[in-house]
């Protein structure tokens, strides 16, 4: 019979040998029949299967003898192609052909370990699908396979280690999906994969270590979708991959400490979306990838250090956009990518965003609650736009305006409205505020009142025609002479001293213009020998500081051009005062 549906969720089981062929579905017979009972905890019967019985000296004639090695629904006891090597005279690591070895549905017992080591399965496909491994480890260590599909689809091993480490792999498929893989160390290092797919999809890894260090995998598209992992270390560090994509989507990590470190990702693109990790840190230092997309979205990470530093992405999107990054600290030191996303993500600790160059940070809709450090150390930061539109800052950034490059890095997006680029820089207003970057807090407040600025006018033309839309620009216009050309918004005091000397130049000329081609003139009350230019800037003066000593009093035009002057310099000096105060009290 066919066993895809053999019971593999058992607590123990028994087998017993009967002296009765077996037939397999293809047609191979078997000298005994082994009647295999599947137990649960409590030593309640779950199922019985009947497979195909026979010894291993049976088996070690059948692979010397060359011929079809088909072992489907099979009970194998302690198989070891060591035995064989021993029994024919062989080296430790000669190896064996076993070409078109086929074991699907099968059931391997064995005290130690079911060892497969250093077996050249050659082209054609090899399938082990459905097979329980039901004692010991399970070892095909340096095995080669070659251009045809390796099934391990579905297998259970029930205990013991599990050892592919420095096999070969050719353009076929390698399949693990569905695969329940119970305690102990899983070892797939130095594997040099080919061009097919490789998949462990859907595959229970339960506890123990997960090593892929150092292993090669080539074009096809690497999967570990849906795979759930309870507890370990789960270590890819320098390995490297082709032009596949890699799916991590919803994978249950579990507490096992992830190691991505020094992976090259190659062209693919990378899929962490919705993945779930457990308490436990996550390290991706100095990986590299050279394509376009790494996504990361509404992942979940409970606790643990996350570090990202020292990537080397130049040309991708890396994307955490919704990502809950649980507690612990999180850095992304020295990235080198096109744009990094952390769009409507909650940050509650130190998040490490001095990034190596950026096309775009996006922080947009984000919740801050910690500390979160854009300021370099020494040099100027390489980072393009950055988007901090939404953000509910309740903790505090670290960046400075000139090294962070700030004004241009808000006025370069090309995607948000007047009003949010206004916003943005009031949050840096505040920001800087509370971190004591006082001139910084200026140079914010000022682009966020000039935008604000701006934003009510677009607001007002879009809504008004004809006098009303003359009106805007009236109002607008009168509002930046007054508030922003004369003083930078009472933040610049030697502007607004700049801007007191300019009017007093100004009506100085326009009341000797008045006088040289007017009637108006300005009469000394008392015996004087000035000249026109004299009279000219001495009366602008004492009417701009509304000093009023009476000794020259003007007359026709010049009486309400004198007027407007005492006002304008009551208001310029009230407006120095203030900036002054501002700057000094800080």
């Amino acid at each position: 019979m066919y066993l895809r549906n053999m019971e593999h969720s058992f607590a123990s089981y028994n087998v017993e040998i009967k002296n009765l062929k077996f037939i397999n579905p293809e047609g191979f017979k078997f000298p005994g029949t082994a009647i295999v009972t599947f137990f649960d905890k409590s030593g309640r019967a779950l199922s019985t299967e009947l497979l195909g019985a026979i010894n291993q000296k049976d088996v070690f004639e059948i692979i010397s003898g060359g011929e079809n090695l088909n072992f489907n629904n099979c009970y194998f006891k302690d198989f070891d192609l060591n035995a064989y090597r021993q029994q024919m005279g062989l080296k430790p690591k000669d190896y064996i052909k076993l070409e078109g070895f086929s074991a699907w549905g099968s059931f391997f017992d064995a005290n130690k370990s079911t060892d497969f080591s250093y077996s050249d399965f050659g082209n054609g496909d090899v399938s082990f699908e459905s097979s329980v491994f039901a004692r010991g480890d399970v070892n095909f260590h340096a095995c080669r396979f070659g251009n045809g599909n390796t099934s391990f689809a579905g297998i259970t091993v029930r205990e013991g280690d599990i050892d592919f480490s420095d096999s070969e792999s050719g353009d076929g498929d390698f399949i693990f999906k569905n695969a329940n893989l119970c305690r102990g160390k899983k070892d797939f290092q130095d594997i040099r994969f080919g061009n097919g797919e490789v998949t462990f999809a859907n595959t229970e890894f339960s506890s123990g270590d997960i090593l892929f260090i150092n292993t090669r995998f080539g074009d096809g598209k690497f999967t570990f979708k849906v795979t759930r992992i309870d507890s370990g270390k789960i270590d890819f560090h320098y390995s490297s991959f082709g032009n596949g994509d890699l799916v991590f989507e919803r994978t249950e990590f579990g507490n096992s400490r992830v190691d991505f470190r020094a992976v090259d990702f190659g062209n693919g693109r990378i899929n962490f979306n919705r993945s779930v990790f457990g308490i436990c840190d996550i390290n991706f230092e100095g990986a590299s990838f050279r394509g376009q997309r790494f996504f990361f979205k509404r992942a979940a990470i409970k606790a643990g250090k996350k570090d990202f530093s020292l990537m080397e992405m130049p040309d991708a999107e890396i994307c955490f956009e919704k990502t809950d990054f649980g507690t612990g600290a999180i850095s992304f030191n020295s990235v080198n990518c096109n744009t990094l996303s952390l769009k409507s993500c909650h940050l509650d600790h130190y998040v490490d965003l001095r990034l190596g160059g950026a096309t775009m940070l996006d922080l947009s809709d984000s919740i801050v609650r910690d500390i979160i450090d854009l300021e370099p150390y020494e040099t100027a930061s390489h980072s393009g736009t950055l988007n901090i539109s939404g953000m509910r800052l309740l903790g505090k950034l670290y960046m400075d305006w000139t090294s962070n490059n700030c004004r241009m890095a808000i006025m370069k997006q090309e995607y948000t409205s007047l009003r949010q680029k206004a916003e943005q820089f009031r949050i840096l207003k505040e920001n800087f505020n509370v971190t004591g970057k006082y001139d910084d807090e200026d140079l914010a407040y000022i682009m966020f009142k000039r935008l604000e600025a701006k934003a009510n006018l677009h607001a007002s033309r879009q809504n008004s025609s004809g006098l009303r839309y003359l009106g805007a620009y009236l109002s607008y216009g009168t509002r930046w002479l007054i508030f922003d050309a004369a003083g930078q918004y009472a933040t610049n005091p030697v502007r607004v001293l700049f801007s007191m000397m300019v009017s007093y130049i100004f009506f100085s000329l326009i009341y000797l213009f008045q006088m040289a081609f007017t009637k108006a003139d300005i009469i000394a009350s008392v015996d004087d020998k000035l000249s026109m230019v004299a009279k000219a800037f001495y009366h602008s003066a004492i009417t701009f500081l509304t000093i009023g000593y009476g000794d020259h009093f003007p007359k026709g035009g010049i009486r309400w051009m004198s007027g407007i002057e005492g006002f304008l310099g009551l208001f310029l000096m009230s407006y120095f005062t203030v900036a002054f105060v501002r700057k000094i009290l800080r």
